[in-house]
């Protein structure tokens, strides 16, 4: 018969992920962040939901970051369509 999961560590361990994938999928950070942070309320475990309001924070913060790059990088190469680092991105046909 399998042992009961200790869901404090199940939390814990949400809270790092959320912190690593909020640098490489900011979106996935953001979903494993919120899912440790609830269930880290349910369980009461201080530490993790400590973790997982951090790898939310982070990412939001890098969710933002990133639309802006957009829009910046977009509004450039709208200005500059000759520019070589615009061709890379938006190919002239």
């Amino acid at each position: 018969m399998a042992d009961k999961i200790d869901l404090a560590s199940v939390t814990y361990v949400l809270g790092i992920l959320s912190i690593v994938f909020a640098f490489f999928s900011s979106w996935a950070g953001l979903v494993l962040g919120i899912i440790g942070f609830v269930q880290s309320k349910k369980q009461n475990v201080q530490k993790a939901k400590r973790l997982n309001i951090i790898g939310i924070i982070l990412s939001i913060i890098l969710i933002i970051f990133q639309f802006i790059l957009v829009y910046v990088l977009t509004a450039y190469c709208a200005n500059n369509p000759g520019a070589v680092f615009c061709q890379g991105l938006f190919p002239i046909a």
